[in-house]
């Protein structure tokens, strides 16, 4: 099948023929008609299996022209790359339509975005809690919003948007086509579909946990970070196919020191993002990325699911995510539009749950190769893998009190002295004289 087998316009046929796309993905093809129908959709795909395309699609063939002002599709999505991304699609796909697409998030100036959306929209895309600041603020109406997306549900519950989402589907209008895609279907995300959808088709391009076909996995054991260090440095250096990598890490504090490693090693040609950046410091290190002045960068899970780079080579899991989704995530980032890629894991000890998790999600077994021979392996460890010495706590049993008083301590000599007994003068004069003397008195 191709795009010209759907219903679609010719200004989106020459906007996809201008991009060289010409075969819809599964899910694209699964939900283009049922989205076109106008029932309530709830979408099951993994990263890379192209569902921003798949709800733009039908959606943007359905949108006129409007000389209103207010947006006529909201798309809300969990991280700022993540708006970055669709407003691009978004952007592209309506080359040949009179359609304004705006983007809003967080942490940034909220003005000149006031200004933006003021001056008239039709697509808006956003992060929940910039979109909520906006409508709380006057600045955005919704009563004229006719397709309403959420994109990543389930990242955008585990990153606690859960009120503000619910705020705002009780401030759209009731007549409106609800769109959901998620990776997975927790209990959260069954609750917020029978209060707010209207008994939705459900489409599902590749079962949680599927792995990607056109993707080679492999693992290696290691054992500590300087190792992991050495091992990255050497299959960065041996073979010239690691041109765009993307390396994760398990934490912020983890991305830093990495990076601190690699630049040192590779000048230059290294990038680190995660949510403690600032947002121009993001979107540079991905343009760089992109463009191929970094050879890699290094991120966290929570910018992970926003970053859509074409032909990335290989992903590393530097360490292994908690949350066993978060690995499909992750690779998903790799071998995208039918093109084969890699993704290489490091385990630690520790990380052997998570592998257990990972591999029983996907019911498959992660290939295990050997280490290189001439891989140096380091004795040095981090604060974090240093043996934790535990004391072990004495509880002194204390006799019980029966029958007893006030507490009693004997006084110091100092303090032991008895008050000195005062004399009167008569008894002084008796001590003297005998008998008692009387003052005479002057004549």
């Amino acid at each position: 099948m191709t795009f010209e087998d759907l219903n679609l316009n010719a200004p989106l046929l020459k906007a996809l023929d201008e991009m060289g796309f010409v075969h819809p993905t599964t899910i694209q093809q699964k939900a283009f008609s049922v989205i076109m129908s106008g029932k309530d959709v709830c979408g099951i795909a993994q990263t890379g299996t192209g569902k921003t395309y798949a709800y733009l699609l039908p959606c943007l063939r359905q949108l006129e022209f409007s000389k209103d002002r207010f947006p006529q599709m909201l798309v809300i999505v969990p991280t700022r790359e993540l708006v970055m991304q669709v407003v691009e699609a978004a952007i592209k796909l309506t080359a040949y339509r009179s359609l304004s697409v705006i983007g809003v998030y967080g942490g940034v100036n909220i003005k000149p975005q006031v200004a933006a959306v003021e001056n008239g929209v039709d697509v808006l895309v956003a992060t929940p809690g910039r979109l909520y600041d906006l409508i709380l603020n006057g600045a955005l109406k919704t009563k004229s919003i006719k397709k309403f997306v959420i994109d990543e549900v389930d990242e955008m519950l585990n990153l606690g948007f859960r009120s503000q989402l619910k705020n705002i589907m009780e401030l759209l209008p009731e007549r409106r086509q609800n769109l959901m895609f998620s990776a997975t279907i927790t209990e959260e995300v069954e609750e917020m579909i029978g209060q707010y959808f209207n008994t939705p088709v459900r489409i599902e391009a590749a079962p949680t946990g599927t792995p990607l076909e056109n993707i080679n996995q492999m693992a290696y054991e290691v054992p500590n970070f300087y190792t992991k260090v050495n091992l990255l440095e050497l299959l960065l250096n041996e073979d010239d196919s690691f041109s765009k990598v993307l390396i994760f890490a398990a934490t912020k504090k983890l991305a830093d020191e990495l990076y601190a490693q690699m630049q040192r090693r590779f000048p230059e040609q290294v990038g680190v993002i995660h949510s403690n950046k600032e947002q121009g410091h993001r979107f540079d290190t991905v343009k760089q990325f992109k463009e191929g002045s970094y050879r890699f960068i290094i991120a966290t899970d929570i910018v992970a699911r926003g970053i859509d780079i074409a032909e990335v080579t290989h992903v590393i899991n530097f360490d292994l995510p908690e949350a066993p989704e978060n690995y499909m995530h992750r690779i998903g980032r790799t071998g995208r539009a039918d093109k084969k890629g890699i993704a290489i894991s490091f385990i630690t000890e520790r990380d052997k749950e998570y592998q257990e998790a990972i591999e029983s999600l996907m019911k498959y077994e992660i290939p295990l190769r050997s280490l290189p021979d001439n891989l140096e392996i380091s004795t040095a460890l981090t604060e974090d893998e240093m043996p934790k010495v535990f004391m072990k706590e004495v509880n002194v049993k204390i006799p019980k009190r029966e029958n007893v008083g006030a507490a009693f301590h004997e006084k110091s000599a100092k303090n032991n002295r008895q008050p000195e007994k005062r004399v009167s003068h008569k008894e002084k004069m008796m001590a003297k004289y005998g008998k008692p003397k009387s003052k005479e008195k002057k004549r």
